[in-house]
């Protein structure tokens, strides 16, 4: 199975499991491997194939051939020591492609500190972007790097029925819209589109500028 388009999936909490499914829907042929019998059958007939296996012994994971896989995902996160374990033998069987999924910035820096290509932080990113969303009218936030955000928000007054390229959005607000929902239909902006009143705009600039005008009437 162990193909270009296929990742193993280690650990099938909600995380891991809502990440494997969406690799499946995508066409990606995914291994998914959890300890406990109970979610093992749960996925059963999900996934291309799931099994119940320990993680963190390394004769295990020969054995299922994951040394072979171009990318794994440790998605562990009730068991620390597991979740590092892990991807420490991933590294170990030189996977090239490991995501790790960290429940607090120590255990990120452990992981980091191992040669964890990737780590990332679902709950604290996820508080992030919900923080931003309860405190303004944003309709979905998303941070890209430090300082910079694209946000999915309703078109203040200014530049309602107004060419785009004579708002002087830029200028005066350090934000550029880049692309607009019209009856469902998401399209890129150009210097001549007109937003209209009914429309959802898509907005990218620094993140204080953004949410500043998300929240213009």
């Amino acid at each position: 199975m162990a193909e270009a388009e296929s990742v193993v999936v280690i650990g099938l909490g909600r995380f891991g499991s809502s990440l494997a499914l969406e690799l499946m829907e995508s066409g990606t042929e995914v291994l998914g491997i959890d300890g406990d019998e109970d979610i093992v059958q749960a996925h059963n007939g999900l996934l291309t194939h799931v099994v119940r296996a320990d993680s963190t012994k390394e004769e295990t994971l020969r054995q299922l051939s994951v040394s072979e896989f171009s990318s794994a995902v440790v998605a562990i996160g009730g068991d620390i020591q597991a979740n590092i374990l892990t991807a420490s033998l991933l590294l170990k069987l030189g996977i090239p492609n490991i995501w790790a999924k960290a429940v607090s910035d120590p255990h990120g820096e452990i992981l980091q500190q191992l040669g964890v290509s990737h780590v990332v932080y679902p709950e604290k990113d996820m508080g992030k972007r919900v923080a931003h969303l309860v405190r303004g009218v944003m309709q979905d936030y998303i941070e890209i790097g430090e300082n910079f955000a694209l946000v999915k928000t309703t078109p203040p007054r200014e530049i309602i029925g107004v060419p785009l390229g004579k708002t002087r959005i830029r200028p005066n607000h350090g934000v550029t819209v880049t692309a607009f929902n019209r009856d469902g239909v998401w399209s890129y902006t150009t210097l001549e589109t007109v937003i209209a009143a009914t429309d959802i705009i898509l907005i990218a600039g620094e993140s204080k500028r953004v949410e500043a005008f998300s929240r213009l009437i």
